[in-house]
């Protein structure tokens, strides 16, 4: 397994649509930023969809002393727009990427291609060199869209020939999935850090909702459990801290290199967590 000295941490966030999400995203970031993430990362709507908002929370981030990655997909975009759009990020201090296949939006036609993760990292390397850390996405449960485990870790590993320099999970609850996963990229010929996405959990219903959309696997026991708890509000966010708080210490003991969490722009949930992990 892999291993590290110590454990890092990051916080994603999607790009809100109101000046009061904005707002109320300043204050969680502030209160995250308490815990010294290594850094903040903003989503990337479909097709470039948010790309306006996703910069403005990204230069916002930036302005005020906090390391911010932003999302980036081809989706629909030329190839004009996304060589300016990465050298104002870097004129603006960036030096961090998520790069992701994507979707394209809705009312394209069939002939528009999508650009695959390894073709964008290849990209971003043409035009800027080292200029950016480039994480992509990995998948312990295996890409929904997969033919296959064996290929689906052959497509994260062209990520990385490509140069990428890091993964960061979908999320997950089995821990087991993330060490066999590991064990078997490292057989591939893999070598960077991969690190396990985090899904605190708030809201069973979104959750479920989310996992049948990603192909996150949901444990049988965990639904029933949430089911009998379901008019104990107490008891079941306790329940949700507990599990989610010794799924990440598992982890940990894997020797995860670090936990990336997916707020859903919500403060509270992931310090807990961290608290409960002593990562403050």
């Amino acid at each position: 397994m892999i291993s590290a000295n110590a454990t890092s941490i990051s916080f994603e966030f999607f790009p809100p649509k109101t000046e009061q999400g904005h707002a109320k995203l300043a204050e969680t970031r502030l209160a995250l930023a308490a815990l010294e993430p290594e850094y903040f990362s903003v989503t990337y709507g479909a097709g470039g969809s948010t790309r306006d908002n996703t910069k403005s929370v990204v230069l916002d981030g930036l302005n005020a002393g906090f390391n911010t990655a932003p999302h980036l997909s081809f989706g629909g975009d030329e190839t004009d727009t996304i060589i300016a759009l990465l050298q104002e990020y870097a004129a603006a201090g960036v030096n961090r990427l998520v790069a992701l296949r994507g979707d394209l939006p809705s009312g394209f036609g069939g002939g528009a291609r999508l650009v695959h993760a390894n073709e964008l990292v290849s990209f971003i390397r043409q035009h800027c060199g080292e200029q950016f850390h480039i994480a992509v996405a990995a998948y312990p449960e295996i890409h929904p869209e997969a033919t296959s485990y064996d290929t689906d870790i052959g497509f994260l590993k062209k990520k990385f020939d490509a140069g990428a320099s890091s993964a960061i999970t979908q999320y997950f609850f089995n821990p087991d999935a993330y060490a066999y996963f590991i064990d078997q990229c490292q057989a591939s010929g893999v070598e960077q850090p991969i690190y396990p996405g985090i899904m605190p959990i708030t809201n069973f219903d979104n959750l479920l909702r989310f996992s049948k959309n990603c192909g996150a696997e949901i444990p049988r026991w965990l639904c029933y459990r949430a089911e009998a708890l379901q008019h104990k509000p107490a008891e079941l966010n306790a329940f949700y801290l507990e599990f989610v708080t010794q799924l990440c210490e598992k982890l940990i003991a894997l020797g995860a290199p670090g936990i990336h969490f997916y707020t859903m722009n919500q403060a509270e949930p992931s310090i807990a967590i961290c608290q409960n992990l002593g990562l403050q």
